[in-house]
C-alpha cells in the first residue's frame, strides 16, 4: 500500500535537497522529481518570511511509496537537512 508524507525544511535549497536524495539512492526523473527503488519524492520551494525583514528558502519534500521504504529514507533525508539548514 502507498504512503505520502510530506515535510518540509527550511534553509536549504531544492538543488541540495535532490543531492541529498540522489545520495540515499535516488535518481532524479526531471527538475523536481527523484525515484528511488519503491519511493519518489517530489520537491517545491517558496521563500517565507522569517520575523519583519528575513526570508528563507522553505522546501517541501512529498514523499510517495512503500511505508516500509519511507520511514527510514524520510528519516535519513531529515538528518541531513536538518544539519544543512541549522
Amino acid at each position: 500500500m502507498a504512503t505520502r508524507v510530506e515535510r518540509s525544511f527550511r534553509g536549504i535549497s531544492e538543488r541540495l535537497a535532490i543531492r541529498y536524495l540522489t545520495n540515499l539512492g535516488g535518481e532524479r526523473v526531471d527538475d523536481d522529481t527523484v525515484a528511488g527503488e519503491d519511493w519518489t519524492a517530489t520537491l517545491s520551494s517558496e521563500k517565507v518570511g522569517i520575523g519583519p525583514s528575513l526570508q528563507l528558502t522553505e522546501v517541501t519534500v512529498v514523499f510517495e511509496g512503500d511505508e516500509d521504504r519511507l520511514e527510514p529514507l524520510v528519516e535519513k533525508f531529515a538528518q541531513k537537512a536538518m544539519r544543512a539548514g541549522g
